[in-house]
């Protein structure tokens, strides 16, 4: 921000216009997200915890019912005036979720207040299209066994970064699929709408879909899988930087003598502290000894196997010194962490706590949460980024630079 002739100048590329429209977008969001998260509520509950005016409330609440978004259910008579209608989120309409991984995806029908209705895993393969074609049989037959339901579409969440404005993959070193515009070929195979982000970002955005994060304003979330993945909460706003690029700690450098990462370098934060690092640990100091997968690692470490305690301690010491470069550079209220070491919290997370304040540069460290089973929270964030961006919430909860309008062939459901 600079004066000119003692004019202060403002930076218009970063202002947007507060038009009637936009208030009448947000208004709208906020009584959705008030039914979604506090149903069943009546009109007069609605107007109490908005402050909103009672018109104003119920000309959102009809559109909302009109667009198929908002059902009424039982009548509620009060302790004294006219009888309440109760307003629920309605349960005709789902999406489609997609926790896509360098192993696998997991592809589930979730409905608008978060519940899971089926669940289906599909081996994916090292050629893009094949692995495609394997979801889109899975989203038709999930599709044949809720015929009774609307579906809205499709939202990804992906081991990589995410081009918020273009949707395509910008860096995704684990799943090593190389100028394959995902999004095209999963709208044009399965006729669906498709959103797509970064693993991490819908972690996060799970965590803030689920009423978790009130009143905190500067979160970091670190998802440990395969890789390390970070999401950033700056000010309230999810922050995905210049081409969805920020966050991408995992990929930062910190021992130059270390394994060489997928992204190319030597040494990366992920290769000394995800899970197929303690894997690495592991194979290390019991060479004989079959290890399948991080989930058979951490059962072991409950049967009391030394080495295995001894492989996810050595990833649990290295997450906490890496934290520094988060605590350095973002200074964070809140770092939660989510993925397949939090099922043994217990043990690892007292580890990880001490190597965080041992490494701080001043004042005490953030606090230091578990968000959750990290696949719950992919999957219910890889349905908030569709939901959040496609006809149901025109607020999305990237910064203003990095928003994208409503499409206008978006799909919208029939009222009921």
């Amino acid at each position: 921000m600079g004066r000119t002739h003692g004019v202060r100048r403002i930076d218009l590329s970063s202002v947007q216009l507060a038009s009637s429209e936009v208030a009448r977008e947000i208004n709208r969001d906020i009584v959705l997200e008030l039914i979604r998260l506090r149903q069943p509520v009546s009109r007069v509950d609605l107007t109490k915890l908005s402050g909103l005016q009672p018109s104003t409330i119920g000309a959102i609440v009809e559109q909302l019912i009109e667009e198929g978004w908002v059902s009424q259910g039982a009548v509620v008579q009060g302790s004294r005036g006219r009888p309440s209608i109760m307003l629920a989120v309605n349960d005709a309409i789902v999406t489609f979720a997609l926790d896509l991984r360098p192993d696998r995806a997991i592809l589930a029908v979730v409905d608008l207040s978060g519940r899971f209705l089926s669940r289906e895993t599909v081996m994916t393969v090292s050629d893009a299209q094949s692995t495609v074609d394997r979801i889109v049989r899975k989203i038709t037959f999930l599709r044949t066994r809720h015929a009774d339901k609307s579906f809205e579409g499709i939202g990804v969440c992906v081991p990589g970064r995410v081009d918020p404005a273009t949707q395509r993959i910008l860096l995704a070193p684990n799943l090593q699929w190389h100028a394959f515009d995902l999004r095209a070929a999963l709208e044009k195979a399965a006729k669906l709408t498709v959103e797509m982000d970064n693993d991490a970002n819908a972690c996060l955005l799970s965590e803030s879909w689920n009423g978790h994060l009130a009143g905190v304003r500067d979160v970091v979330l670190v998802a440990i899988s395969e890789g390390i993945g970070t999401a950033i909460l700056a000010g309230g706003q999810l922050h995905s930087g210049f081409q969805g690029l920020a966050g991408e700690f995992g990929h930062i450098p910190i021992d130059p003598t270390g394994p060489v990462c997928g992204c190319g370098q030597r040494g990366c934060w992920e290769m000394l502290a995800s899970s197929r690092a303690a894997l690495h640990y592991y194979r290390e100091l019991s060479p004989r000894s079959p290890v399948i997968d991080i989930y058979h690692l951490l059962r072991l470490t409950e049967e009391g196997d030394k080495h295995a305690i001894a492989a996810v301690t050595r990833q649990a010491q290295a997450l906490g010194k890496g934290l520094r470069l988060i605590t350095a550079a973002l200074a964070p209220e809140l770092i939660l962490i989510t993925g397949e070491i939090t099922s043994c919290w217990h043990h690892f997370g007292p580890i990880i706590q001490a190597e965080l304040e041992a490494t701080m540069l001043a004042g005490p460290a953030p606090k230091l949460a578990t968000a959750g089973d990290g696949e719950l929270a992919r999957l219910q964030g890889a349905a908030a980024v569709l939901l959040q961006r496609h006809a149901s919430y025109h607020r999305s909860t990237h910064s203003p630079r990095a928003e994208r309008k409503v499409p206008s062939n978006a799909l919208v459901p029939s009222p009921v």
